[in-house]
């Protein structure tokens, strides 16, 4: 009796101990995770007023590259032109990067209403806005579902993709295939190209801010729009994947949640 008496209170003690381990946990995971919270704000906050706060000063620049275009052009010499030439074009790819900044900064949000989508329609609607040149095939699966959701992150997510697949195709008559299927609840979208493809040693790169595989003067871009996908995928709490070696193309795959 006495053993027993002296375990039950050993026992009562550990599940002491343990109850009060459990709330100090508690209580350091609940403080990590509202300073984790915190800093994401500060961070998009500072997106936000960086990327907002610096279009003003830019477009002086771009008003004084235009002046001077108008006034001295043609009196310029020809190493002037081409010096003018790259200014305007460094302007509209720090315009550019700026809008994607404000973009990232604002991805993860959810943006407008919940609504029945028409997905065969949002992608064809894709397609159109970003107008593939002569001979680039894009063909999408017929049975692309309707389904409800908030279809502002979607659209973009889908034109990050889809565009970027155009974008960095490497012949002027490439293939892009976009696929949906219900897959264990959830939507799983397929943007499969036949381009140039994606070395694996690249494939968690090019998720991350400002990382781009091929110099910004022969592709225009921030290097952020897959780091948006990234963003806005997983805030739905979704998962992002890809598929891809050098020389046979890439296909991207991403989970949708089918309500809102």
């Amino acid at each position: 009796a006495l053993e027993n008496t002296r375990l039950y209170q050993e026992a009562r003690t550990a599940e002491a101990e343990l109850k009060t381990l459990n709330t100090k946990l508690n209580q350091l995971v609940a403080e990590r995770t509202a300073e984790l919270e915190r800093s994401n704000r500060e961070l998009n906050q500072f997106a936000y007023i960086a990327s907002h706060d610096l279009k003003a000063p830019l477009r002086a620049i771009a008003n004084l590259a235009g002046w001077i275009q108008e006034d001295a052009f043609a009196i310029l010499p020809a190493s002037s032109k081409e010096h003018l030439a790259k200014l305007q074009n460094r302007i509209k790819r720090m315009e550019a990067l700026l809008n994607d900044l404000l973009t990232y900064s604002r991805a993860g949000r959810v943006e407008g209403d919940v609504k029945l989508v028409d997905s065969s329609a949002l992608i064809k609607g894709i397609i159109e806005f970003l107008a593939p040149p002569p001979g680039f095939i894009i063909t999408l699966d017929a049975t692309a579902p309707k389904f409800v959701t908030v279809s502002v992150p979607l659209e973009t997510v889908l034109r990050n993709l889809i565009g970027n697949a155009i974008k960095h195709h490497n012949r002027p008559d490439g293939h892009i295939h976009i696929g949906a299927q219900e897959k264990a609840g959830l939507l799983e979208f397929m943007v499969r190209d036949d381009g140039p493809g994606i070395a694996p040693q690249y494939h968690d790169r090019i998720f991350e801010l400002f990382q781009t595989l091929r110099p910004r003067d022969q592709v225009e871009g921030s290097g952020m729009g897959l780091a948006v996908v990234k963003k806005i995928v997983e805030s739905r709490n979704g998962t992002l994947r890809l598929e891809s070696e050098e020389g046979k193309g890439a296909t991207f795959w991403f989970t949708w949640p089918i309500s809102a």
